[in-house]
């Protein structure tokens, strides 16, 4: 496997913890805070079609690549600017705790 050099890494990601908070009816609230900024790669992947509610929608995805950190979960977030992606997997493709791959989906919020 070839690795990208360091300065590929070159895009700022900040990434988000979940917080979830009980909203004084039974059930919870997620909301997202800023954690440690880290620096990665992006590349784009393509887009995904899922149908939601009798409509579909395409979904873009992407693959990010970071420097190895444990504990990162689809539960969180990364965000780039504007532009926020969820976690969908994450993990260390060759085993030695150089690399972080994480396959991402981009948020994109419905403008009414």
């Amino acid at each position: 496997m070839t690795h990208p050099p360091l300065g590929a890494r070159r895009r700022r990601f900040v990434l988000e913890l979940p917080l979830e908070e009980a909203d004084g009816f039974g059930g919870r609230l997620r909301r997202y805070v800023a954690g440690p900024v880290l620096w990665g790669a992006i590349e784009a992947l393509g887009a995904l079609e899922r149908t939601r509610g009798g409509r579909t929608d395409a979904v873009a995805t992407h693959r990010v690549r970071l420097a190895y950190r444990a504990g990162i979960t689809p539960a969180m977030r990364l965000t780039s600017g504007p532009r926020r992606f969820a976690i969908r997997a994450a993990g260390d493709p060759d085993g030695r705790r150089r690399d972080l791959v994480c396959q991402v989906e981009e948020l994109i919020e419905a403008r009414p």
